[in-house]
């Protein structure tokens, strides 16, 4: 294939990427936690943890769920919680343990965390007490053998963990009831794993990370199978595409509104950026607009990345005009199409362009992206990120340039399928490998 978009790279940014320095996500967080120990990892709710912070407090969760849950490589473990740090212990423990990651929208449903729970045949739940009431009601067709319950401040220091508690619980009455028998409660767990011992497991870049659930591109929920190798080689590729604003020495301040649970917030902002020492300031509820803006008012951030109805009630807020933009370099944005309009006045306010990626689930999930240094609104996906294809085909194979087809791609970061579904698998990806999208896409001379 004769990639015409290499010629349009920002310099510096390789047509290739390896992934050959780690065995393993485990591997990769090992490496990053010990480089970067002393420096501030993630800040949630007033509470900041250090690096070496999230290697104990993960490493405590993993032996725990070694140890007293049984939970063996392999084993589904799904993660129903907002950006909470300890979304970030459990889920970083439960890849240290070999487990198999399946995120779960909070505001799921009972018959929709019941599909998930049993299409996926998680053993174990961490969910938060807010939601407890759907996962009672969603358990029983599963075959989930252990409920970690927890609550919004369970991460943080005692005393101000018992308050923001007691006034979620019972000021707030945030928390429904629920009664799910013989329950877990996080903070018990956190402890009693801090002493026992953490015996590391055998991954191999091949092995499943995470069923990442998604309609595809018709359909029901279908469990997207990413391996570690995919999350690691779709990280490779990011810190090459954004490689011209990393600047040597300093730490990368993100703000991080975007779910975790969702695919684009966890590579791109949990796992991508962990490699250059990233200050992830995360944000439990993007909705609250204006308790949003009151959290990154006077913190000097670098990047963000966001959707388009997000960027959109952030620029019509007159509040968001005192945030300190100073140090903000480069914005990121995905998940939907993002418009001229909130793209220009968000540039105009803030003296930054968004860029706009493209991706799926499917795809771990970033495929393309303007260069980073474009300077303004382009209203394309982009060029394809480094080792990857793209293609606009029809039924009869590619069809010719600056014409519209079905946009297939074909790279490193491709799932391995979805999970127990041959035939969905078969439909979406050819044996040659191309993904069809499902999306429809024309391509210039340029790439784009």
């Amino acid at each position: 294939m004769n990639k015409i978009w290499l010629k349009n790279y920002d310099k510096g940014v390789p047509a290739e990427i390896s992934v050959d320095e780690y065995t393993s996500l485990a591997d990769y967080l090992d490496k990053n936690v010990k480089k970067y120990a002393n420096s501030p990892a993630f800040s949630n709710l007033g509470c900041t943890l250090t690096y070496a912070d999230v290697d104990k407090r993960s490493r405590d969760f993993a032996a725990y769920l070694q140890t007293e849950l049984k939970l063996k490589k392999g084993d589904r473990f799904a993660i129903m919680l907002p950006n909470l740090l300890q979304y970030i212990i459990a889920m970083f423990g439960a890849i240290r343990a070999g487990l198999i990651v399946v995120n779960v929208n909070p505001l799921y449903t009972t018959r929709e965390l019941a599909h998930q729970l049993k299409d996926s045949g998680a053993k174990a739940l961490l969910v938060l007490a807010n939601f407890a009431n759907v996962a009672q009601m969603a358990l029983p067709n599963s075959d989930v053998e252990h409920v970690i319950v927890t609550r919004i401040g369970d991460a943080l220091p005692a005393l101000k963990a018992k308050v923001v508690n007691f006034v979620v619980r019972y000021i707030k009455k945030m928390e429904p009831a629920w009664h799910i028998p013989n329950v877990l409660y996080y903070r018990e767990v956190q402890k009693a794993g801090a002493d026992l011992t953490f015996n590391p497991v055998d991954i191999n870049l091949y092995d499943i990370a995470y069923l990442q659930y998604t309609g595809g591109t018709t359909g029901i929920s279908k469990g997207a199978i990413l391996t570690h190798y995919n999350l690691l080689a779709n990280i490779k590729q990011l810190i090459s595409w954004v490689k011209p604003f990393l600047k040597e020495n300093k730490s990368e301040t993100m703000v991080t509104a975007l779910p975790l649970y969702h695919i684009f917030s966890l590579t791109v902002n949990c796992w991508t950026f962990f490699q250059v020492g990233v200050f992830n300031v995360l944000i439990t509820n993007p909705r609250d607009i204006r308790g949003f803006i009151k959290e990154i008012k006077n913190l000097k951030f670098s990047t963000m990345t966001g959707v388009n109805t997000l960027f959109n009630a952030l620029v019509n807020n007159p509040e968001f005009s005192k945030v300190d933009f100073s140090e903000m370099r480069f914005v990121i944005s995905g998940g939907m199409a993002l418009q001229r309009t909130v793209s220009e006045k968000w540039q105009k306010l803030t003296g930054v362009n968004i860029v706009e990626g493209y991706g799926l689930t499917e795809a771990s999930p970033v495929v393309s992206a303007p260069p980073i240094t474009t300077k303004s609104y382009t209203g394309s996906i982009g060029l394809p990120l480094p080792s990857t294809e793209c293609a606009v085909m029809d039924d009869d194979g590619e069809v010719e340039q600056g014409k519209e087809g079905e946009l297939c791609v074909r790279g490193p970061q491709i799932m391995q399928g979805y999970w127990n579904r041959p035939d969905a698998t078969s439909k979406v990806i050819s044996k040659d490998g191309w993904l069809r999208t499902g999306d429809i896409a024309k391509m210039d001379t340029t790439g784009l």
